[in-house]
């Protein structure tokens, strides 16, 4: 379906676009894929990667902009909306520009892709939206909302749009791998807390994920990769096996375990081969066979999170997998 289409992704510039743009020119041969974002220098450097490839373009822009918006969804078949505001803290402190931009953008975003006549969206998520504990998760959550919901709002016109949901990024920019890598020579890694656990998913999973939502979607479904968790303290293991860990607390708005899918949504929840599907609760889309598709209920009771994983990552296959990804930890 992507192949020869028109492609647009928010925030392309950041650690899922540099996955997602080679993976997607390879796998797909897009007639255009545009990278939508408001850091012109970000921009810059990832245009030299490209050098003069047609099929890449680069527009600066921010979701916050619906005028802007809609000129970049000109000519645009497909939607992959990866921009928002992320840091925890953050998003703690500067709450009015974290709603404004995962909020308002998404809103912004739905608005005018429903007016572009775009076919498919596909929105990033997190974790961090089941249950929310912070600021950033609860935003997510409405961003989340307001997807499934563009589904009904965009009336007579024929846009559809869905969600993928995935936790830890190994090696992301921030991300906790790059962090104890950066302070290894110190010999004492800060353990916020030794039970804690997280989801850990690599970012080709993640764009393969969203070539799946394109592929499955009739519109409305979150996506969930089953992945495996680790406790960090074996993260700490991985990198740097001598170093000692110190426990340190966990910070505001930080949650002991990663969580995907919550009770409340195991009544619309299905299981499939390598991922869940939670339908949308309204306009009874839950209970569609073309949603369902060979889907298996799960019981309700059933809880995804990181601490009741039936799969689980040991330290020597983090080890091997960063000692095969080290040029580009942290880097993206």
């Amino acid at each position: 379906m992507l192949s020869n289409s028109s492609i647009l992704i928010t925030g392309g510039t950041g650690s899922f676009g540099h996955t997602f743009v080679p993976m997607t020119l390879q796998k797909y041969n897009p007639k255009r894929l545009v990278i939508y974002s408001r850091d012109e220098m970000k921009q810059w450097e990832m245009a030299k990667l490209y050098g003069s490839d047609p099929r890449v373009r680069f527009f600066i822009g921010d979701v916050r902009d619906k005028d802007r918006l809609s000129r970049a969804l000109d000519g645009i078949d497909h939607v992959v909306h990866a921009a928002a505001t992320k840091i925890v803290p953050t998003a703690e402190y500067n709450p009015f520009e974290c709603v404004k931009t995962n909020v308002i953008g998404a809103m912004n975003l739905i608005d005018a892709c429903i007016d572009r006549g775009i076919k498919k969206v596909v929105a990033l998520s997190t974790d961090k939206a089941s249950s929310p504990a912070n600021l950033y998760g609860a935003t997510k959550l409405a961003s989340d909302k307001l997807f499934v919901a563009g589904n009904s709002y965009s009336g007579y016109h024929d846009t559809r749009f869905a969600v993928v949901r995935y936790g830890n990024v190994m090696g992301s920019r921030g991300s906790v791998i790059p962090f104890f890598l950066s302070i290894v020579d110190k010999g004492v890694l800060p353990i916020t807390d030794p039970r804690m656990t997280r989801f850990m998913i690599s970012l080709e999973q993640g764009v393969e994920l969203v070539w799946h939502a394109f592929e499955d979607m009739i519109g409305g479904e979150i996506y969930v990769k089953k992945i495996p968790s680790m406790k960090l303290t074996d993260i700490g293991l991985a990198v740097a096996p001598e170093a000692k860990q110190e426990t340190v607390g966990i910070r505001p708005g930080e949650k002991l375990h990663e969580q995907m899918i919550g009770i409340e949504d195991a009544l619309y929840t299905y299981e499939y081969a390598e991922h869940f599907k939670v339908l949308p609760a309204i306009n009874t889309w839950s209970d569609d066979p073309n949603r369902i598709k060979d889907g298996i209920k799960v019981p309700e009771d059933f809880i995804y999170s990181s601490d009741n994983n039936k799969e689980w990552m040991s330290a020597d296959a983090l080890k091997f997998w960063i000692a095969n990804n080290l040029s580009k930890i942290g880097r993206i």
